[in-house]
């Protein structure tokens, strides 16, 4: 098994370390692979987008030549997970926000996604919530991040705040509007990780 990281900027080490550390957990083993050039992605059998900056992250996805290939293994059922940065660049659809940076989105999930939905970076906050998947709740780190306002009929909505979906799935593809790689419970890494045996 390869599971990829786009390493392009953004929470690359962080989300290296829990995969291992969730894999190490499972007794398994398997190359982890930090993405930063065309050519690697189709050689994954899962991929993780990290938490960055969106626009800039999604400029050089296109850049870089790895958006196309995202969505070629997106289409071949390869599992892939999004968090914060990464659940903006999976949806359909933005706000005015994403409108108005011209940020290049990926389509893959029928989402439309507010892109600063809980303010700016000093109305960051953790909160205990409820995943369906988990038998306990989960500390989620929210740092600048966007929201799922929008879901279609084929999307899974796993947790909200509010009226603001957090969490979602939609068949391979996985969004967190939070960061797991940055706390030790490593419960959504290993739910990923039960995704690839999946498919």
């Amino acid at each position: 098994m390869r599971i990829g990281v786009i390493a392009i900027q953004g929470d690359v080490s962080e989300h290296v370390h829990a995969v291992d550390n969730a894999l190490s957990e499972l007794g398994e083993s398997s190359d982890i692979v930090e993405i930063k050039h065309s050519g690697i992605v189709p050689e994954c059998d899962a991929l993780i987008l990290p938490g960055g900056e969106s626009t800039t992250l999604g400029r050089l996805l296109l850049k870089e030549g790895i958006s196309e290939e995202i969505k070629q293994a997106a289409s071949a059922g390869i599992p892939i997970m999004g968090t914060c940065a990464g659940l903006i660049l999976l949806a359909q659809r933005g706000d005015v926000q994403v409108a108005k940076t011209h940020q290049h989105l990926l389509g893959l999930m029928d989402t439309k996604v507010n892109r600063n939905a809980f303010g700016r970076q000093r109305e960051s906050f953790e909160t205990y919530m409820e995943l369906p998947f988990l038998d306990s709740p989960y500390r989620a780190v929210f740092i600048r991040a966007p929201a799922i306002v929008d879901a279609g009929p084929d999307v899974e909505v796993l947790s909200k705040i509010d009226d603001k979906i957090v969490a979602a799935r939609q068949s391979n593809i996985l969004a967190f509007a939070f960061h797991p790689e940055l706390t030790d419970d490593l419960r959504i890494h290993r739910y990923f990780l039960n995704m690839i045996r999946e498919y």
